[in-house]
C-alpha cells in the first residue's frame, strides 16, 4: 500500500464512541469505547495465536480505534469482542473448557498510563452496570495519521533496541495490549489493509476462512509485537456473518 493509496475516506475516519469516567479507589480512568457493538469484529485466543476476524464496516471501525488510542494515552480503549457471534468456521468455547478458539474482548492502553490489568475486571463491571454514566461522542482521526507502508523505517523497527512495540497480556477474559502512539498507529495499518483489499477477493467461490492461500489477511509479529510473553496476531477479512 503505497502513499497514495493510504488515505483514508472520510466515513473510515469517523467513529461513534461513548466515553465514561471511573473511579477505582484513588484512580480514576476515562473508557472510550465503540457506541454501536461490534457485530462482525471477533478475537480469539487458538492456543498458538490470536485470529482477530473484521468484515469492511467493522475492521475500518477497529482500525479507527486504534489510531484513537495512538491519541490517547490518557485512556482505555475497549473493544468489547466476545460477545459477537462466532466467525463462520470458528468453534468457539464459550466456557473456557480448552484453550482452542475461546472468545477474548481487546483493551489497548498508552505504555505511560501504567495500567495494571489486574485492576480492569472492575473498572469493565462499573461501566457496563445498566446505570453506568456515559457521554456520547463522534471521533475523527486525522487521515495523516496512517502511515503508508512506504513510510514506514522498518530498519528502526527491527533493531533490538526498538521500543515501539505493543506488548501483549491476557487478563480477566480480555487481551491488554500496551505500547506507544507510533506502535498503535503503524499496526493499524493491517486493518484498514484487509479491509481495501478483501471484499473484492473474498467474493469469489474460493474464499475459504482460515486458509490462507484464499483469503485476505495481514500477520502482527515481530517487529509488531513483543512476542516475548505472547503471540503473533493474525487478522482477517471476512465477509460480514452478522446483520
Amino acid at each position: 500500500m503505497r502513499a497514495a493509496d493510504s488515505r483514508l475516506s472520510d466515513e473510515a475516519r469517523r467513529v461513534r464512541i461513548i466515553t465514561q469516567q471511573v473511579r477505582l479507589g484513588a484512580g480514576q480512568f476515562r473508557v472510550i469505547r465503540p457506541a454501536v457493538p461490534l457485530h462482525n469484529g471477533a478475537l480469539y485466543d487458538t492456543g498458538h495465536h490470536y485470529d482477530i476476524y473484521v468484515d469492511k464496516t467493522d475492521g475500518q471501525r477497529i482500525g479507527a480505534l486504534w489510531l484513537l488510542a495512538a491519541r490517547s494515552p490518557r485512556s482505555l480503549v475497549y473493544l468489547p469482542m466476545r460477545a459477537t457471534p462466532p466467525a463462520p468456521g470458528v468453534n468457539v468455547d464459550w466456557h473456557q473448557q480448552q484453550r482452542r478458539d475461546l472468545p477474548l474482548d481487546m483493551v489497548l492502553c498508552h505504555h505511560s498510563l501504567q495500567f495494571p490489568p489486574s485492576r480492569w475486571k472492575q473498572i469493565r463491571q462499573k461501566i457496563t452496570a445498566g446505570n453506568a454514566p456515559f457521554t456520547p461522542q463522534t471521533a475523527r482521526v486525522p487521515d495523516t495519521d496512517l502511515p503508508a507502508d512506504d513510510d514506514i523505517d522498518y530498519r528502526t523497527m527491527n533493531r533490538r533496541d526498538n521500543h515501539d512495540v505493543l506488548r501483549q497480556r491476557v487478563h480477566a477474559e480480555t487481551l491488554f495490549l500496551t505500547g506507544s502512539a507510533l506502535a498503535f498507529r503503524e499496526s493499524a495499518r493491517h486493518f484498514f489493509t484487509v479491509t481495501q483489499e478483501g471484499p473484492p477477493a473474498a467474493a469469489g467461490p474460493l474464499y475459504i476462512s482460515g486458509s490462507c492461500n484464499y483469503h485476505v489477511c495481514r500477520q502482527l509479529y515481530w517487529p509488531d509485537l513483543d512476542l516475548r510473553e505472547g503471540q503473533d496476531i493474525h487478522i482477517e477479512y471476512c465477509p460480514s456473518w452478522t446483520k
